[in-house]
């Protein structure tokens, strides 16, 4: 994995959510789900009664994360987008232990999760350091 894909991959695994964009019935939207990071894959989890599992999953989405809102003084604010085949996922125990504790319910509906894993083909950065930006592309 290039310096760049690490750096990728390791501003997202910084963050606990993130929004994934797809499209469906050929109209784009944006889904928020919780993620980790194993293995330079992108896991996902996601509410059932959303539906957007069903998008994403055997499609090319785009998965994207920040610390827009939480970046400390001083610190340098990014953004970070991979883009990748989203496939259905069966977690082991260690990973859904890594999602940590589930909501109890999502729009008043119980939380049924659904795990979906990211293949990143691409990807990209874009950090604002002292009022300067940087992007670059990634490409595995």
């Amino acid at each position: 994995m290039s310096t760049d894909e690490e750096l990728a991959v390791g501003l997202l695994g910084r963050t606990d959510y993130g929004r994934a964009a797809t499209s469906m019935r050929a109209l784009p939207f944006l889904a928020f789900a919780r993620h980790i990071v194993v293995d330079g894959r992108v896991l996902l989890r996601m509410p059932r009664s959303s539906g957007y599992h069903r998008a994403c999953a055997g499609s090319v989405v785009a998965y994207g994360s920040d610390n827009l809102d939480s970046a400390r003084p001083g610190e340098r604010l990014w953004t970070v987008q991979v883009v990748g085949t989203c496939e259905a996922h069966d977690p082991t125990a260690a990973e859904i232990e890594r999602f940590g504790p589930a909501p109890r319910a999502v729009d008043g509906v119980p939380f049924d999760p659904v795990y979906l894993r990211i293949e990143p083909r691409f990807g990209t950065v874009y950090a604002m350091d002292g009022g300067l930006g940087r992007h670059f592309q990634y490409a595995v």
